[in-house]
């Protein structure tokens, strides 16, 4: 039986080429999802690849653009950040619901969005702040869509040798704010079994100028849901705009029956926390004003 190999590169260029080397080989960030994945016999590597000695993959760089964050940065660590946390609290909030605290101090938003969960709880929050991902692989560089990275269950967008290697997010719209909300059967440590990330901007008359609405948990992919935020746009956030959005929520949502929720449930909160979301991400948006 082969053995494993356990490599630390110190550049893009050595772990593109060990991923490309071993079509077995899996990146280790954080390691939340890998560790426990390989010990209950559901992935076996050939080779493990700990990225974090590559220069620029832990922290976040805040420039006029936005923020970058490293693909090794620990959740917690996300907290510790104030220019982020202010500007970006829903993603914040999102990132630090992952598992326990334990977890977090080593969990990833990176590691979260490539496991390709539906339920991960930064996707949507990810996608509905419009986040790109830089993915460095043997071809070079190229930025893509956080909603572009999982494209099915456990499965992802990357081609052999590719691999996340940060995170960016645009800088705060004036008058922007988001919010992240999840509905689970316990208190805390537990999986979504819905969960809907919001980031709108208002006008100084308080009227809707741009929404994005993203869904996790409810299709097999965290997906962006384009008419929800249409329907939100013009409007002050009245009774009937957040109907017509929670009206097209629950059509974009596709789920499953499972042990912790009906798809009949899934798809009727879904509009429930899509409401309670938009509320909070709009008095940000207010108070950034």
């Amino acid at each position: 039986m082969p053995q494993m190999t356990f490599h630390t590169p110190a550049t893009h260029d050595e772990v593109a080429a060990l991923l490309a080397a071993s079509a077995g080989a899996r990146v280790l960030s954080g390691g939340t999802d890998l560790i426990v994945q390989m010990r209950s016999g559901r992935n076996a590597p050939s080779a493990i690849i700990d990225v974090k000695q590559v220069a620029g993959m832990i922290g976040v760089r805040m420039s006029d653009s936005g923020f970058a964050i490293g693909a090794a940065t620990p959740c917690t660590a996300l907290l510790n950040d104030s220019a982020l946390s202010a500007a970006w609290p829903g993603v914040v909030e999102a990132a630090n619901l992952i598992g326990s605290v334990q977890v977090r101090n080593r969990a990833t938003m990176a590691g979260n969005l490539c496991n390709a969960s539906p339920a991960a709880d930064s996707v949507p929050a990810l996608i509905a702040a419009g986040a790109t991902c830089v993915v460095v692989g043997p071809s070079g560089t190229r930025e893509v869509a956080a909603s572009d990275i999982a494209v099915a269950p456990g499965k992802t967008s990357l081609a052999p040798g590719e691999f996340v290697a940060e995170i960016r997010l645009p800088a705060r719209p004036a008058r922007g704010g988001d919010a992240y909300l999840r509905s689970i059967p316990r208190t805390e440590m537990d999986i979504a079994v819905v969960g809907v990330g919001v980031a709108l901007v208002l006008d100084a008359s308080g009227t809707c100028t741009a929404a994005r609405i993203a869904l996790g948990a409810v299709a097999p992919t965290a997906l962006l849901v384009d008419e929800a935020g249409a329907a939100l746009v013009g409007s002050k956030l009245d009774d009937a705009a957040l109907e017509a959005m929670a009206v097209a929520v629950r059509a974009a949502a596709k789920p499953i029956d499972d042990k912790r929720g009906t798809a009949e449930y899934r798809t009727a909160m879904a509009g429930v926390l899509a409401k309670r979301v938009v509320a909070i991400a709009a008095a940000r948006a207010r108070n950034a004003a």
